[in-house]
């Protein structure tokens, strides 16, 4: 499953750097504007501790952890949507990619020039979501055009349906908001809204890249980016990128730790980020455990058995008999699967059950 956070701002805010931090592609980052031009893109592994206590009970040949695809996306600026800077490319870019992690300065620096002269996080998120509002106005006034004959005039159910969603969409980016902001009313209209590929229907999660002292509680610039996102249906995490690049250097584990702990931080901004962009694209981790692998797979919330199954292999999917669950908790209580089976804690399962954050499954099938 190959989902992809795209990582988004004005220039200079510490995109490639935090970037570098994250991924394992190397991107450029230097002191001017559009020092990125094509999308780095890089895959990352999502830091999960229930694997790692799998392996060392199942002490497998090897461990596959769950991964997410990152990408680096050339700095924005004001008039995007028309085509100013590097806009064109960029607006195409966010729309490749299923959420969108969007950096904002939160430090004061003289030495790194900021493109509207002063450090204003607050201003900035505007700066880009008005070019991603103004570029989904075009897309949604362009397809009312294609389906309003079709609603009014031609009986068409389906158009009508479109149409009515696509009104309010244009309605809330008339008054400046995203789209995210419209909830679907229905599975159906969920599915419509997916099919629109909005800019600012992706889901969303402000990164504040602030200065190493603001690591731990943030600063006044953050504040601000809280109050000014409090009625989105977005996430903030607070992060110091560039400490950040210097801790991944670190190759010490206790080292590291040490690091973070005079930081007044439990764990890296890295670490968070990651975890924080899987639940953003609405991901979950089932595994699959034993002597010659552990790993972790990737589903979307809400998924059945079959579909885990698939995740696999699709003839697992397409001949799912029934599927074998251990709770991750009585896995690491029993120690082995015959010890679970024993103790009557596995469940045996059909095409309807909905699959749980950290099952261990085994999956029957026959085709």
């Amino acid at each position: 499953m190959s989902l992809k956070c795209g990582i988004v701002g004005l220039p200079n805010v510490g995109k490639s750097t935090l970037f570098n931090c994250v991924s394992s592609g190397k991107a450029q980052s230097a002191n001017f504007p559009f020092c990125t031009i094509e999308p780095n893109i890089g895959s990352t592994n999502v830091p999960d501790r229930r694997l790692e206590v799998l392996t060392e009970i199942c002490q497998p040949k090897r461990t596959i952890p769950a991964t997410v695809e990152i990408v680096d996306i050339a700095g924005l600026v004001k008039g995007a949507s028309k085509g100013e800077g590097l806009g064109n490319q960029f607006l195409a870019n966010i729309r490749e990619t299923d959420a969108i992690l969007h950096v904002l300065r939160c430090f004061d620096d003289g030495n790194i020039v900021h493109v509207d002269g002063s450090v204003d996080p607050v201003r900035d998120k505007e700066v880009v979501d008005m070019e991603l509002q103004i570029k989904d106005l075009e897309t949604v006034e362009n397809r009312i055009k294609k389906v309003e004959k079709q609603a009014t005039t031609g009986g068409d159910k389906e158009a009508k349906k479109l149409l009515a969603l696509l009104l309010r969409y244009r309605e809330v980016l008339l008054q400046g908001k995203s789209c995210r902001t419209v909830v679907p009313e229905n599975a159906e209209e969920a599915q419509m809204a997916r099919d629109l590929f909005l800019l600012t229907n992706k889901p969303v999660m402000y990164v504040c890249n602030v200065d190493e002292a603001s690591a731990a509680k943030g600063n006044a610039y953050v504040e601000k980016v809280r109050e000014a996102v409090r009625d989105e249906q977005a996430e903030i995490l607070v992060i110091a990128a560039k400490t950040e690049a210097e801790i991944a250097e670190i190759e010490e584990y206790e080292d590291r730790q040490m690091f973070l702990e005079e930081m007044g931080l439990e764990e890296s901004g890295v670490v968070r980020l990651i975890q924080g962009a899987y639940r953003l694209l609405g991901l979950r981790t089932f595994f699959t455990a034993g002597p010659d692998e552990c790993r972790a797979w990737t589903i979307h919330v809400g998924d059945k058995a079959p579909r885990a199954a698939g995740v696999i292999h699709t003839d697992f999917e397409r001949g799912f008999i029934r599927a074998e669950v251990i709770k991750y908790e009585d896995y690491v209580a029993y120690k082995t699967e015959a010890a679970v089976r024993a103790a009557g804690k596995m469940g045996i399962e059909g095409k309807d059950y909905v699959v749980q954050d950290g099952d261990i499954m085994h999956f029957l099938f026959n085709v």
